[in-house]
């Protein structure tokens, strides 16, 4: 896959990836890129990585493309396959995790744009746009995590038991 976004103006842009949590999450197109209207990334997510359980003001969908996922959707399991589709609307709790023993991918969609890109702008590690290699994992800072996604609209929630 080409590593470049089209700006507005016809001119093109190196993609990012930013590492957070166990997720290549790689920029296709930013806010700035559609008037404001959506963002999209690309997501490789290591195996049993994922997100924790969290509501947004903003909509969000997930189209997996390899592998598998287990989605929760306000307290529901459903383990995703490729071709597999879903929708968040905003305030709903949801979360997302890969339950396989590689890599999954995945094409994650929010609108409007900015707030998520915001958030993992805020949050992730800057990493070569063709890794396919997660770094090495080490404890979150929560309170910097937390600190990002109320400035963000993003509410992280307490783990499901």
């Amino acid at each position: 896959m080409d590593d470049t976004v089209q700006n507005p103006d016809g001119t093109t842009a190196a993609s990012q990836t930013l590492h957070f949590l166990g997720n290549l999450l790689t920029f296709r197109a930013r806010s700035a890129q559609t008037g404001g209207s959506f963002s999209l990334a690309e997501c490789l997510t290591a195996p049993g990585a994922g997100s924790p359980p969290h509501t947004q003001k903003d909509e969000e969908a997930f189209l997996v493309i390899d592998g598998q996922f287990e989605f929760m959707l306000s307290g529901e399991m459903r383990i995703c396959g490729p071709g597999d589709f879903v929708h968040v609307a905003p305030d709903t709790p949801h979360a997302f995790r890969n339950p396989g023993d590689r890599p999954a991918r995945m094409l994650i969609i929010n609108l409007p744009g900015g707030f998520h890109e915001g958030f993992f702008d805020a949050v992730g590690d800057v990493v070569d746009p063709a890794t396919t290699s997660f770094p090495p994992m080490s404890p979150p800072d929560i309170a910097t995590i937390a600190a990002a996604a109320s400035r963000y609209e993003i509410e992280l929630l307490p783990p499901s038991t």
